[in-house]
């Protein structure tokens, strides 16, 4: 019951954000209707960024505790965070091109999220060649704390570096002159629920599934 519930407001805020998005929102004077792709490209990112971390957090719990749910945990996270993250770099390019007009600059956000998605891909690497050995879980581990490690160079690449890349305007680095209006604030918001809430069901059945791989596998 629980479970539907959670699904059936997933499934309303989703139809929500996109009708905010498309319908709601005005279309930004200077940039034109690619502007609206930041609400896809920002919350798909930030679940990316998040994700790392709680792999991280997992792996550290694994390492020391040994517990096969930490572990368990911190696969599922990686697995759906690589797609977000992936889904979050390819509408970034979608953005750029029309904007800045080339697919790729390889400036730093960009850059460092094409990093993160590398360190999504060894960790599951892995995870995916050595499924029973412990030493490589292990290593797979100690990449996902390392990978935390990009997260804030993601956030603060377009100010430190100040290249292509708008700067930040939401969190501890924005400028009040950049700040978002409240339509544009608002469906932000909406964007961000709705994709979390998209993440965690996904993760959710990813564990469940592999709760249940882990289990046959430690059978055999």
């Amino acid at each position: 019951m629980i479970n539907k519930l959670i699904i059936s407001s997933t499934l309303l805020i989703n139809i929500l954000m996109l009708w905010m998005i498309f319908w709601w929102l005005p279309i930004d004077i200077s940039q034109g209707p690619v502007a609206k792709t930041i609400f896809i490209h920002v919350p798909l990112a930030w679940c990316s960024m998040i994700a790392i971390c709680v792999v991280a957090i997992s792996s550290i719990l694994y390492l020391f505790t040994k517990k096969t749910f930490w572990d368990n945990c911190a696969q599922a996270f990686a697995e759906t965070g690589l797609v977000f993250g992936l889904t979050a770099l390819i509408t970034g390019i979608v953005w750029a091109k029309p904007i800045w007009g080339v697919w790729w600059t390889g400036e730093a956000k960009l850059t460092t999220t094409l990093i993160l998605i590398l360190i999504y891909c060894a960790y599951i690497l892995f995870r995916s060649l050595y499924t029973n050995n412990e030493q490589m879980k292990n290593i797979a581990a100690i990449i996902a704390v390392l990978g935390a490690i990009d997260t804030p160079l993601i956030y603060f690449a377009a100010n430190l570096w100040q290249e292509a890349h708008p700067i930040t305007v939401i969190g501890p680095l924005s400028q009040e002159e950049t700040s978002f209006g409240m339509y544009y604030g608002i469906t932000l918001l909406i964007s961000v629920i709705a994709f979390i809430f998209t993440f965690l069901i996904l993760t959710t059945t990813r564990y469940k599934t592999i709760k249940i791989e882990t289990h046959i596998n430690n059978k055999e």
